[in-house]
């Protein structure tokens, strides 16, 4: 809005001789065609009312750039003023990247921006610095994961109001934590988007993506949608920080750039703003053109092979070798760096010289484990002494570490993929979703693939909340809680300029890696994923040490399902067993 009584209408209609705004209160106004296809003109209105567009007469449409539908995607959309929110911490600056611990998170699941609010305090106080939430951006009906959007600049309706997400993220602030939003610009959602309709070049017909034509990125009015989308998400509503979903979807990596290098020249000077990529092509130039880091596929199979031995579909890429992958990771960040994928085709590029906080590490995500045919969750597929360690690596290694909601706990509660839609779209996601799984050979024939549950039955969406956890769950939140101080206390101070020395294979599921920090001390980590003990030569005596199972100081074995962190500064700090 311009002020209190007028607002500035605008929208880019190519294909439409003329464009009316439609007032709930039955009035309307025409716009003024300029050049370009855009339609423009300054309106009397007030903040909340509701309104669409009417094209050449015939076709009502929501807002593209609605700031709320709060009668969802095929409802008017709202006014919203957006300096109507006053904020508490009005001089958040942001943390730096270096100390950020991931909590992945999907709002609706948590009961929407009230619910998120509840956690933070128990969150901050387990050690988490960053929140990162699902993608928010308007979508059809009230539950979907979020990749479905369809008008990215409404925050969804059935999670709360405009006013309700800006405090959320304010009172993260509050306790220290940054809020982080996982937004898409690869594709729109299949119901409630009409731009085809009246802006047929806001998408290119010659190239076709999973979701149907793609967006045409050579268009500037195309790019500064959602260059002003990122913008608006960041200086609105004060996010710190955006991840780009499968950017390699994205037909013009060289829009990819652009966006981050307006995002650095608009926002404020002092603000720490923070920008990651999903990124199946693993280009790390990216990640020296604005982008801090990319979500670290690489890491997750191989460590998922090991612990599981599951080696289907996109697994088969790590079967071989897998320990030789996992010390790639961990020394140079990607393991495809150019390496020809199961398909023979190459992938990726040289990532050694840029530093592991380039890279966010994890054991699960929305992918990983909604992606499973039925949702479920590491503990319920690995030894639990196995998942211990290889958490040990998560929190205590120097990449960004990001956990999923419930891993602090051991959540048994699956997630699954869930969204809601209806009719005849209903189905053919129903029959898309089973149909994914054909490769598998526990899925291979129909009568298996309808066990697979209905991504648009309320059950669905019911089975994946998170519950609170149980008694028997603590000694998992202590661990979490451990693992978290010791990172803070020890290794975020030294991870400026740190370092890979290298890793090393000790056995069949067993490495050692090395990195330098920024002191000249040395942070190694010895991993043994494996059900037998593996061979090392263990730290001298005056490293600090911590394990997550028993090792004998002095011994020359690693035992099953350990991992053992050694520490050792310069000067030398006094010997000390955390």
């Amino acid at each position: 809005m311009i002020d209190s009584n007028n607002a500035l209408f605008a929208l880019w209609a190519p294909d439409a001789q003329r464009v009316d705004v439609e007032f709930n209160a039955g009035r309307h106004r025409p716009l003024q065609a300029q050049a370009d296809g855009w339609f423009v003109g300054e309106l009397p209105c007030k903040a909340g009312e509701r309104y669409r567009y009417r094209i050449d007469g015939a076709l009502t449409v929501a807002d593209p750039a609605s700031r709320y539908q709060p009668e969802g995607v095929h409802g008017p959309s709202a006014l919203v003023d957006r300096t109507a929110y006053h904020w508490q911490q009005p001089h958040w600056q942001g943390r730096p990247w270096h100390q950020a611990v991931i909590y992945e998170l999907h709002v609706g699941l948590c009961g929407g921006y009230a619910g998120v609010m509840e956690r933070l305090p128990a969150l901050a106080e387990l050690g988490i610095t960053a929140i990162e939430l699902m993608p928010i951006g308007q979508f059809p009906g009230t539950r979907n994961w979020g990749y479905d959007g369809v008008l990215p600049f409404a925050p969804q309706h059935s999670y709360g109001t405009p006013e309700q997400l800006c405090e959320l993220v304010d009172q993260a602030h509050g306790h220290g934590l940054m809020v982080l939003l996982d937004v898409v610009y690869n594709h729109f959602g299949p119901d409630g988007n009409y731009l085809g309709q009246y802006a047929s070049g806001f998408f290119r017909e010659d190239r076709q993506t999973p979701w149907g034509a793609a967006i045409d990125f050579r268009r500037r009015q195309v790019r500064d949608f959602f260059i002003e989308n990122a913008l608006m998400w960041l200086q609105d509503y004060r996010f710190d920080g955006l991840r780009l979903d499968a950017v390699h979807a994205i037909d013009d990596p060289d829009f990819v750039a652009e966006l981050a290098h307006r995002v650095r020249d608009e926002i404020a000077p002092g603000r720490q703003v923070w920008l990651t990529l999903e990124n199946e092509h693993n280009q790390a130039h990216l990640l020296e053109q604005g982008f801090d880091a990319q979500w670290n596929d690489d890491g997750h199979n191989a460590l998922h092979v090991l612990l599981t031995g599951e080696r289907e579909a996109y697994y088969a890429d790590y079967s071989e070798s897998t320990l030789d992958k996992l010390a790639r990771c961990l020394s140079q960040g990607f393991v495809f760096q150019g390496q020809p994928d199961r398909n023979g085709r190459p992938r990726g590029e040289p990532s050694a010289h840029l530093p592991p906080t380039a890279f966010v590490l994890f054991l699960q995500n929305h992918d990983q484990i909604g992606n499973r045919a039925f949702g479920e969750r590491l503990n319920q597929l690995c030894p639990p002494q196995a998942l211990r360690a290889a958490t040990t690596l998560l929190l205590l290694a120097p990449m960004i570490p990001l956990l999923f909601m419930g891993d602090e706990w051991g959540c048994e509660q699956p997630f699954v993929f869930f969204t809601d839609h209806h009719a005849e779209l209903a189905d053919a996601v129903r029959e898309g979703r089973r149909a994914e799984f054909a490769g598998f050979s526990a899925f291979a024939d129909a009568v298996s693939r309808a066990r697979i549950a209905d991504p648009n039955a309320i059950d669905t969406f019911n089975a994946s909340r998170p519950l609170a956890p149980q008694a028997q769950q603590q000694p998992w939140q202590l661990f979490y809680r451990q693992l978290l101080a010791l990172r803070e206390r020890h290794i975020v101070p030294q991870l400026p300029g740190i370092r890979a020395l290298g890793a090393q294979v000790l056995g069949p599921q067993a490495l050692s890696a090395r990195w330098q920090l920024r002191n000249g001390g040395e942070l190694r980590i010895d991993l043994n994923l494996g059900p037998t003990a593996a061979a090392v030569e263990l730290p001298a005596s005056g490293a600090r040490l911590f394990s997550c199972s028993q090792v004998s100081i002095g011994s020359q074995e690693l035992p099953p399902y350990s991992a053992l962190v050694s520490l050792t500064s310069i000067p030398c700090a006094e010997p000390a067993h955390d």
